[in-house]
């Protein structure tokens, strides 16, 4: 059975006003801060969020497209990962929203999506 989808921010989204925004609309948030995480390698970042089954919300598109084309290649598994543009907070939370609502845990298991492909 589907689960809502839960989010792990890293280091570079896990803006204040991103997080209660996305905490007011019942989202299930965490952040690294709270991970006790900060300054930690971004594959670090990924293994913390696969084990906890979450979905690591980023604005890294690089490193994190890298990471999830090695970890496939290696037979490794995470929940998915959600990339973004540094755009204003309502917008990424709009297209979270969308994505969201449409998508499940299960469709997002060893998934990248683009957040901009959401509108």
């Amino acid at each position: 059975m589907s689960q809502r989808i839960k989010l792990y921010l890293d280091e570079d989204a896990q803006r204040t006003d991103l997080i209660q925004a996305l905490r007011a609309r019942q989202i299930d948030v965490t952040t690294v801060s709270e991970a006790n995480l900060l300054g930690q390698a971004d594959p670090t970042h990924l293994q913390h969020a696969a084990r906890q089954q979450r979905f690591i919300f980023t604005f890294n598109r690089g490193d994190f497209f890298r990471l999830h084309t090695e970890w496939l290649n290696n037979g490794k598994h995470h929940s998915g990962i959600i990339v973004s543009d540094q755009v204003a907070t309502g917008t990424i939370v709009r297209r979270l929203l969308r994505l969201l609502n449409t998508k499940s845990d299960r469709d997002m298991h060893d998934w990248l999506e683009f957040l901009s492909n959401w509108g």
